[in-house]
């Protein structure tokens, strides 16, 4: 969970489109994250981490939304880390949003699923060889 810090967050930015990370204070309870789109869209959205933790399986943090791009009511994404057996692990990303319209909602799945599944390139390029089986 240590290499989760601002130089992996930047690396993990979607290929598409353009953002600036404004901010970006850490992983752990109280840490901030804000993020200027500049296109395809022009938008803000900051987050702040609710929650984190960790046992012998696991480590995770969640951030929640606190200010949205127009479009989105909600927001939380839960990062985990996950032994598999003492050598490997599983990255998770886990979603949950909503819109201020449930058909809106329903619209922005696939853009949201597009734009977070390079992750699992995107995260074996930055940790090299021990993910193949993201």
């Amino acid at each position: 969970m240590e290499r989760f810090d601002r130089e992996l967050f930047e690396a993990l930015t979607p290929p598409v489109g353009k953002i600036e990370v404004v901010e970006f204070t850490g992983s752990k309870e109280g840490d901030q994250v804000h993020l200027k789109f500049i296109r395809p869209i022009k938008a803000e959205w900051i987050s702040r981490i609710t929650e984190h933790g960790e046992d012998q399986k696991r480590s995770y943090f969640i951030d929640e939304g606190v200010s949205l791009p127009p479009g989105l009511s909600y927001w939380k994404h839960e990062h985990i880390v996950e032994d598999i057996d003492g050598k490997n692990c599983a990255i998770i990303d886990r979603i949950h949003f909503r819109s201020y319209f449930f058909v809106f909602s329903l619209l922005m799945y696939p853009f949201l699923f597009f734009t977070f599944y390079p992750r699992k390139k995107q995260y074996k390029a930055y940790f090299g060889d021990s993910t193949e089986d993201l």
